[in-house]
């Protein structure tokens, strides 16, 4: 495809997300969907255009603003070509009328990219909010829990995430299959925290590779890994993943437990459990036992297992405000309940699985959110209630290996700033008592 029907293809994506109410993602692949006589070098260029855009969205509005130039899609891949160093004549050999290619520049256009040139999408008079991409609606929020590094933790979220394995440690180790990838062309180095974790360098197409297709690896943040080591399974144990989702935190469990043992991976949504099923298949897993809350007997059942778990872990609903870097249409976009749903979902699936832990057992609840009312909050006003429990704090916690603790206080919380993973929260309690 030649570049100007690459940049009609970004711009396209870009108006269905304006006129959608689904996440980027699921725009871009129903879009790519149904076309696909676009080659894979192209997708990569035509995705990665709208991710730049968006991730920009604070900006690119103040620049537009400032060059008189209408808001709309068009004009955002044409401010942030321009602002990313493309010249005014580079970008006028793009923009012509030719089949699949967006449109000669109109007059206000080519007023405005002769503003913008040699420019940078950071300005001096932009806004600390405006220059960290700090949405209102979560300004207030993060000033007062970053203070004076507000503006650097969430400039640290604006670059794309790397990408990062879990090794499935039942079929294989770390080292071998490091050896595994680079036969593949995947360069990779360890993981600062999680000891099963490998970062690869650049991204590369992970399907290719044969570690990926026999299932000795998983693609995992590593923050996300962090969440089933400090959970410190053991084999043997029995541990309720109650939000289990796809299954990823599930995996994580699985191999510290070396596949005795059981878990009991349940949550409300059938289809995500479903995927779950197929990727312990794949990696050899088969000590979990997969329970639909759908279904009235996993939900009679689970009423059931009262003093009955050795950990219970909650990777609970959330803002999902940790992961903007890798969805930074998060940032201005909410598809699901509201910030008040959310935090009643919390706090109502908290008390819900309170009773299952065994005393001297674990209840380890975690999110991908930055927000203290979904995070601390939540957990100071569940020990409120529940004074059976206490809270562990990390250092004293974190498991022996050969790996640092990321943190000092009394809970895991990372961010790309300090730990190069995404933002993750994590509290361990500890049930010491029986109920009265």
């Amino acid at each position: 495809m030649r570049d100007g029907a690459r940049i009609q293809s970004s711009i396209e994506i870009l108006e269905r997300m304006q006129n959608s109410k689904i996440p980027m993602d699921n725009n871009i692949r129903d879009y790519l969907h149904h076309k696909r006589y676009i080659g894979s070098k192209d997708r990569k260029v035509i995705v990665e255009l709208p991710y730049n855009v968006v991730r920009a969205h604070a900006r690119l509005g103040w620049w537009l603003d400032k060059v008189g130039l209408e808001d709309s899609p068009r004009s955002r891949v044409i401010a942030y070509l321009m602002l990313d160093g493309l010249s005014c004549h580079d970008l006028k050999i793009r923009f012509v009328d030719e089949k699949y290619c967006p449109g000669e520049l109109s007059e206000a256009e080519l007023k405005a990219i002769q503003k913008l040139e040699n420019q940078t999408l950071t300005h001096d008079d932009m806004q600390a909010s405006v220059k960290c991409e700090c949405p209102d609606w979560a300004r207030e929020r993060l000033e007062t829990l970053y203070g004076d590094e507000f503006e650097a933790q969430l400039k640290a979220m604006l670059d794309p995430a790397p990408l990062d394995l879990r090794v499935n440690t039942i079929k294989i180790d770390v080292e071998q299959t490091q050896n595994s990838l680079k036969k593949d062309d995947v360069e990779t180095v360890r993981t600062t925290y999680s000891p099963y974790g490998l970062r690869t360098l650049g991204k590369p197409y992970m399907s290719a590779t044969k570690a990926f297709h026999k299932g000795f690896v998983e693609i995992q943040d590593e923050g996300s890994q962090l969440i089933a080591y400090i959970c410190d399974v053991k084999p043997g144990m029995r541990v309720l993943d109650y939000c289990a989702g796809g299954g990823g935190k599930t995996l994580g469990l699985a191999a510290q437990m070396g596949g005795k043992g059981i878990i009991f991976a349940t949550d409300n949504d059938s289809r995500r459990l479903e995927k779950g099923r197929r990727r312990y298949k794949k990696a050899d897993v088969h000590n979990i036992e997969v329970r639909s809350l759908e279904d009235e007997k996993n939900r009679k059942w689970l009423r059931r297992q009262k003093d009955a778990m050795d950990v219970v872990l909650v990777d609970a609903p959330c803002s999902s405000s940790g992961t903007w870097r890798r969805n930074p249409d998060l940032r201005w976009n909410q598809y699901g309940p509201s910030l008040d749903e959310i935090k009643l979902s919390q706090a109502e699936i908290l008390e819900r699985v309170a009773d299952k832990v065994k005393v001297g057992g674990r209840l380890v609840y975690a999110t991908c959110s930055l927000f203290v009312e979904e995070n601390e909050g939540q957990i100071e006003a569940f020990l409120a209630n529940h004074p059976e429990y206490q809270l562990l704090p990390i250092p004293e916690i974190w498991p022996q290996k050969a790996t640092p603790c990321p943190v000092q206080g009394s809970y895991l919380r990372l961010t790309p700033k300090d730990h190069q993973t995404d933002g993750f929260f994590t509290a361990v309690l500890q049930r010491q008592k029986q109920n009265k």
